[in-house]
């Protein structure tokens, strides 16, 4: 069971962070945890505004002191990623980013201003994206003795995944096949993918530019993120069984938080769980895993291109 981030060891008092997905579950317990931490600037980005400003309410209530504010950021679209990392850059400090969002869907969707099916584009495209661009603006704000931090949400079941597309080439088109399409299946490659896209982005960038990593909070009831799964008798048994077996979002929203201030540099491209470095998923390390992980590399940089994704790391060498 993790334990929380004691008061009487941090302080977070002068600091800014950023969650997303943040009015509701594990990153609105983690926004409450980082109040009570002390940070006196917390920046909620959340696709519906209108649910974020009431999360704001709810959280200034425990902090009236802090300021809060509520950014409008839906990883559906690459303008509004692109738009929120051009807000970022206004901020006068900026210590930690939590990317928390993601989305778990039961049938195939296609995104129609991207082409891309939609787990795969919140989940994995945007998330990448989002993270490039944050990383100047890190390395900005932050000496390199005391850099910035990204801490992406995981899941252990990368592991479980078969990811039987990764024999396609290219990788990325194939998740649009509708015969390659399992709802539980792509949640999990879509998490293995953040995990291959973290080991070649911290081959490119160095720690001293800001400590990326990645945690899994374990299963968690009352998260919302299987609210479309949630349905009928199939959905009402699986809710039971998260309540029986998992872990309050209070208790997983822990992770997050040790993950995000409580460690340094020995984090780098690593994956935390229960508040302590653990092994990724096995493909991840694995031969088949670097080459297949340099191939999507490739695609994701090339799908990308249009926000100068590969400029902007190249960038981060000067």
């Amino acid at each position: 069971m993790p334990k929380p981030v004691s008061p009487q060891k941090f302080n977070l008092q002068g600091q800014t962070g950023i969650v997303t997905g943040s009015n509701v579950g594990l990153g609105l317990q983690c926004c409450r945890q980082l109040l009570d931490l002390g940070l006196d600037h917390l920046i909620l980005a959340v696709r519906d505004e209108n649910k974020g400003r009431k999360a704001k309410e709810d959280l200034q209530k425990g902090a009236p002191g802090a300021k809060i504010e509520v950014w409008k950021l839906d990883l559906s679209t690459y303008d509004s990623v692109t738009a929120f990392a051009q807000r970022c850059n206004t901020l006068s400090r900026l210590q930690f980013v939590i990317l928390n969002a993601g989305v778990f869907k039961v049938k195939l969707e296609i995104n129609e201003s991207t082409g891309h099916e939609e787990v795969m584009q919140v989940n994995y495209l945007s998330t990448a994206l989002l993270t490039i661009l944050l990383l100047p603006i890190l390395k900005e704000k932050n000496a390199p003795a005391h850099p910035g931090r990204i801490t992406i949400v995981s899941s252990e079941t990368a592991a479980w995944c078969k990811f039987k597309e990764q024999e396609s080439n290219p990788i990325l088109p194939a998740f649009n096949d509708p015969k390659n399409f399992e709802k539980q299946e792509r949640y999990y490659t879509s998490k293995l993918l953040e995990q291959l896209f973290l080991v070649q982005l911290v081959k490119r960038v160095p720690s001293s530019v800001a400590v990326i990593s990645c945690v899994n909070p374990g299963f968690c009831y009352g998260s919302n993120l299987h609210h479309e799964a949630a349905v009928g008798v199939v959905g009402a048994i699986f809710t039971g069984i998260k309540r029986t077996i998992g872990r309050s979002t209070e208790v997983g929203a822990r992770t997050l938080t040790d993950a995000a201030i409580n460690h340094g540099s020995e984090t780098h491209g690593k994956y935390l769980g229960d508040c302590q470095i653990k092994p990724m998923a096995p493909f991840v390390t694995s031969p088949k895993g670097d080459s297949v992980g340099e191939r999507l590399w490739n695609e994701t940089m090339a799908e990308l291109s249009f926000a100068r994704a590969q400029e902007t790391l190249n960038d981060l060498k000067r």
